[in-house]
């Protein structure tokens, strides 16, 4: 039974964690190499409130998935412009 219940308020804090977050796409420019994918990554993944990133090189774009507290669109462009890179377009996927 306390097994069960363990289980259960991990599954529900996913799920909660889940409904909270938001996923936005960002299109970036001047990506060229596996080593601009790391950088990238590196970056958004030390970011607080960044739950998760996907940077792409053959898209030229990442998808990051972030908590309702975390980074606002205009620290994300920082740490782009930062890393090096450009960001050309950002889309709220959901809310």
């Amino acid at each position: 039974m306390k097994k069960l219940l363990i289980v259960g308020l991990i599954v529900g804090a996913f799920v909660l964690s889940s409904v909270f977050a938001k996923t936005i796409k960002v299109d970036i420019y001047g990506m060229t190499c596996s080593s601009c994918v790391y950088s990238l990554n590196k970056t958004f993944k030390s970011m607080k409130g960044v739950k998760n990133a996907n940077v792409s090189l053959k898209d030229k774009n990442a998808i990051l998935e972030i908590t309702d507290n975390g980074p606002t669109i205009k620290k994300i462009k920082k740490a782009i412009v930062d890393t090096g890179f450009t960001p050309t377009k950002i889309t709220v996927l959901s809310k």
